[in-house]
């Protein structure tokens, strides 16, 4: 810091009085310097202080001006409300059926809460909420409300009947906020495919709904995607179709005495599932909890038999069999096998069912007579090396692609070691684990020519053909077989006159949970594919322990229980898929003209 100058230094003021001058102008030049000095300094300091506000200002232009130059040149954006509860209060897309009808929706409902300090009868309040809501308890609600809690969660939905008559008690201190919850206005119709959804985030203004099975959580990204505007996924099931194969198959299980059963409606071209069912089933708007442990998955509505039901099926894989031995130039269906016994795998003995002896059979009546030696023999032609890459082309070691979550636990059941033992009981169904989802993939490339499709639940615009598993020409060998199976062989109550069913039955022994196998308790499968001349579907029917009684018998084989359901299916559904029957002209009676 620079020292003042004094206003009267004294040797300036010696000096003047030495020679005869007043000391007070030395001291006014020294005041006058010093105004000086402080208004240069003065001037400098305002004039760096505007330097820096104009270049501030400068630099807030400069920012709201490429502010704004960058929103000119860029898409609009829905802006995003930073309010509490946004980001919970998102509208979820709805969910159409192939055609446009309506399966899920949002429904706006409320919820209850309470403010225990601010209620003026506690106890009344109580009473009259238990009278209301049945399922509360009137102790636990009344010590919350005397309690030292400040807010209390009642019930997280209610009707707009039951809204009004909390709001007809008229105490301040129960109030109630807006939801948006999941409706499925057809009820428990394709359950298993929507899943069901419930509450994530809450609060006392918001909710978010999640999925929390089946597609609703499979495709939770896509429905809550705001960009997808009001565009709702559009699955590939028929609402009509899928509520008729529901009632058939139900009918079809009560009267079969079955426990569960299931049945899959494919496009054999696209891949489409036009309709699934599981049963029993559940109504997603109510959706049931899991089972607790100690219970067999099976027996909960919620277990979905089509994709996670993992069973040996038995004889309907042997047209796999016989298909490939065909492809590969081994044999063709009028080539002759001895299917007599005995036949022996190391210590294993291969029977037939109730120990029928077939002798020699062509390749076509092994399927039509269900031969397990037959199957057994072609297979061992074939070997094991080249049966797994069969398979494995089918996707018959690789969960399900279909496209719903539970598909993935739906993982298929495969020998460790795979020797000529598990080749011969693999070709007719046993040994050998799948899904009825993986079987209608299978049957599907036979019913299309040849070529692999994945099953999808979403609505395609055309066929969908993978890689190529079998030649055209065993494809169609592999129809016939399948097609004399119906009209001459173990199913013959499927024969739909005008539909020309073929398909291929499959018994097999159900599994204990600890190993070995029941003796009273099978798994009845009918793989079929209508029409044979020119194949566009394909149908599985399953049923989980059925049993029936016909002429004096208990019986329990898919002749006797699945078939039956699957011919009644497929007159039901055939005209909704818009097929007309072909029928064979009748004879015409021999009428002869003559005249008078």
């Amino acid at each position: 810091m620079t020292p003042r100058t004094p206003l009267r230094p004294l040797a300036r003021i010696l000096e003047a009085r030495a020679r005869g001058e007043n000391p007070d102008a030395i001291e006014r030049e020294n005041i006058r310097k010093r105004h000086e000095e402080m208004q240069d300094r003065a001037r400098a300091r305002a004039e760096g202080r505007i330097l820096v506000l104009g270049a501030f200002f400068l630099c807030a232009f400069l920012t709201v001006g490429a502010r704004m130059g960058l929103l000119a040149t860029s898409e609009a954006q829905e802006p995003v409300a930073s309010a509490p509860g946004a980001t919970i209060a998102t509208q979820r897309a709805d969910i159409v059926d192939r055609n446009g009808r309506l399966l899920a929706t949002n429904f706006e409902t409320h919820s209850l809460y309470a403010h225990p300090q601010q209620l003026i009868d506690p106890e009344g309040a109580a009473d009259a909420l238990v009278q209301i809501f049945p399922d509360l308890d009137r102790e636990r609600l009344l010590k919350d409300f005397t309690g030292k809690r400040k807010f209390l969660w009642i019930k997280r939905r209610i009707s707009p009947e039951q809204k009004q008559a909390v709001h007809d008690i008229g105490d301040p201190g129960l109030l109630f906020g807006p939801r948006e919850m999941r409706l499925y206005p057809n009820g428990s119709l394709a359950a298993h495919i929507l899943g069901g959804a419930g509450f994530g985030k809450q609060g006392v203004n918001a909710a978010e709904v999640k999925g929390v099975a089946g597609v609703e959580k499979q495709f939770d990204g896509y429905l809550t995607d705001p960009a997808n505007g009001t565009r709702p996924l559009q699955l590939s099931i028929d609402l009509t179709v899928q509520s008729a194969v529901e009632r058939v198959l139900f009918g079809g299980m009560r009267i079969m005495n079955a426990k569960g059963a299931s049945a899959i409606l494919m496009d054999a071209h696209t891949g489409e599932v036009i309709a699934a069912a599981s049963l029993p089933d559940f109504d997603p708007n109510d959706r049931p909890r899991p089972p607790t442990s100690g219970f067999d998955p099976s027996d909960s509505p919620l277990f979905n038999r089509y994709v996670q039901g993992v069973y040996e099926l038995g004889s309907v894989y042997k047209i796999f069999a016989a298909a490939q031995a065909v492809d590969l130039g081994l044999v063709n269906s009028e080539t002759i096998i001895d299917t007599s016994g005995p036949m022996r795998i190391g210590r294993f003995p291969i029977g037939e069912f109730r120990n029928k002896n077939y002798g020699k059979l062509s390749v076509a009546d092994i399927i039509v007579h269900s031969s397990n030696r037959g199957t057994g023999r072609l297979a061992l032609q074939i070997g094991a090396e080249r049966q797994q890459e069969f398979l494995n082309a089918l996707g018959m070691f690789d969960p399900t692609p279909f496209e719903i979550v539970e598909a993935a636990t739906g993982q298929p059941l495969k020998p460790q070691n795979w020797g000529e033992l598990s080749t011969v009981t693999i070709s007719y169904g046993h040994g050998l684990s799948t899904s009825p989802m993986h079987l209608a993939a299978g049957y599907a490339a036979i019913a299309n020519g040849g070529r692999y499709v994945s099953p999808t639940v979403l609505k395609q615009k055309g066929p969908q053909y993978g890689p190529r598993v079998i030649s055209e020409n065993a494809a169609r060998q592999a129809q016939m077989m399948l097609r004399k199976v119906v009209t001459s062989g173990t199913a013959s109550f499927a024969e739909v006159p005008g539909y020309e069913v073929a398909g291929k039955t499959g018994t097999a022994d159900k599994p204990k949970p600890r190993g070995g196998y029941y003796d009273d308790r099978v798994i009845a499968t009918f793989a079929t594919m209508f029409p044979v001349s020119d194949p566009k579907y394909v149908l599985i029917v399953t049923l989980d322990e059925p049993s029936i009684v016909a002429y004096g018998e208990k019986r329990r084989t898919a002749g006797w229980t699945a078939v039956p359901v699957a011919a009644e299916l497929i007159g039901r559904i055939a005209p909704l898929l818009g097929l007309r029957p072909r029928l064979e002209p009748g004879q015409v009676a021999g009428i002869t003209l003559t005249s008078n």
